[in-house]
């Protein structure tokens, strides 16, 4: 799980962007870089190995804009290297690039930059992308900056959260979505990007959350957000997030992971608490009351998410089975998303995700959408792509 923090503002730009780094550690990475615009060109210093090891190398002085994004990966395409870390830059170093996901066309955009001439030097399908987003730039007069992004995003096919600066235009990032999710934080005269909330709490609990398709450009004024095959502008509303940096800190523990096995007990505390009715034994929960009915009339539930989320969809269905009578099918998402299921108007999908932004689960809920079956999620984050794609359903509240 990759990481982005991106930052539009006054404060010190590399103190601000280290900090959301750390607090990105807990996904696990390789590698990590930053960049700004200096003047009229690009500043970028990454690192294989740990954030720390990227600190030493830089400071305030060095990155001295007031615009820039930073990364923290892991290998996919490329072997944990230097040369594979993000930002990547195009080939002019005129434009810096992080993203999180997979571009699946790669190969075939990589041929047709070769018969551009463009060199590459990484094995990552990111830099394949920043250098699409420079030809398209540099091919045509009076196409600017955001008019190229978008345009590179129509021939990409996959999954991504990208962010990318330019020199000519130094004041700007533009951020999109498709498949992998980034949260905007509103602050006074000042504007985060992140791929969670936990960069930027400290700063605001302003927040908006990209959707699927849209497409941001963010600078001091302002930002504004359309979809990546129109220009048309949409509208989106802040939501207040109730997170505390106690929460997402490691604390007294040496790794996250330490931390999650002894909050464990807190975690099922507080994902039962209100829930129940010890005197007649009985459950509430107010985010499928209304769909009561249907779930007690549907011919087939089907479980369906990926990894441990999917271990518990094995589990639920022998209590599901016992008490409602219901045959349930447990189906990996990235499965059910590509077969050609029994699925109908009648039968339920239960989407299981911890992030609520799994894109095989996203997935197989477009799929059981349009087919007209019931979709109901069971996720953690509150406004995350799975709660908000879902008919109804579940937070469990475990906490970050």
């Amino acid at each position: 799980m990759c990481g982005i923090i991106g930052y539009v503002g006054f404060r010190p730009l590399a103190s601000i962007l280290i900090e959301g780094l750390r607090r990105l550690e807990y996904r696990g990475y390789d590698s990590a870089g930053l960049a700004t615009v200096n003047g009229d060109k690009i500043t970028c210093v990454k690192k294989s190995g740990k954030v720390s090891d990227l600190e030493i190398n830089i400071d305030d002085n060095s990155f001295h804009g007031s615009v820039g994004i930073a990364h923290t990966r892991w290998a996919t395409h490329g072997i944990p290297s230097q040369v594979n870390a993000h930002p990547h830059l195009d080939n002019k170093e005129k434009i810096a690039l992080v993203h999180n996901g997979i571009i699946e066309n790669y190969n075939i955009i990589r041929e047709f930059l070769i018969s551009k001439r463009v060199e590459l030097k990484s094995e990552t399908d990111s830099e394949v992308l920043v250098n699409l987003i420079s030809v398209l730039y540099n091919s045509k007069e009076n196409f600017s900056f955001k008019d190229a992004v978008r345009a590179a995003l129509k021939e990409v096919v996959g999954a991504y959260g990208i962010a990318v600066i330019c020199s000519d235009e130094p004041e700007k990032i533009i951020a999109a979505r498709f498949g992998s999710p980034l949260v905007i934080g509103v602050g006074e005269d000042e504007y985060f990007l992140s791929s969670d909330p936990s960069p930027i709490i400290k700063y605001t609990n302003n927040v908006i959350f990209l959707d699927e398709g849209e497409l941001v450009s963010i600078t001091r004024k302002g930002y504004t957000i359309s979809n990546i095959n129109s220009k048309k502008l949409i509208s989106k509303t802040l939501t207040e997030i109730n997170l505390s940096i106690e929460e997402i800190e490691k604390g007294e523990f040496p790794h996250f992971m330490l931390k999650e096995i002894h909050d464990q007990v807190h975690s099922i505390t507080d994902t039962l608490r209100g829930r129940l009715n010890l005197e007649v034994g009985t459950t509430h929960l107010g985010g499928i009351s209304e769909y009561i009915e249907n779930l007690l009339s549907a011919n087939r539930i089907y479980l369906t998410g990926c990894g441990t989320s999917w271990h518990s969809g094995l589990i639920g269905k022998y209590l599901l089975e016992s008490y409602a009578r219901i045959p349930v099918h447990v189906e990996y998402a990235s499965e059910f998303r590509y077969r050609d299921s029994v699925i109908d108007s009648k039968s339920v999908l239960i989407a299981i995700s911890q992030s609520g932004e799994t894109a095989d689960t996203l997935a197989a809920i477009k799929k059981a959408n349009q087919i007209g079956a019931l979709t109901l999620g069971i996720c953690n984050v509150v406004g995350s792509s799975i709660a908000r794609e879902t008919d109804a359903g579940i937070y469990t509240h475990a906490g970050p």
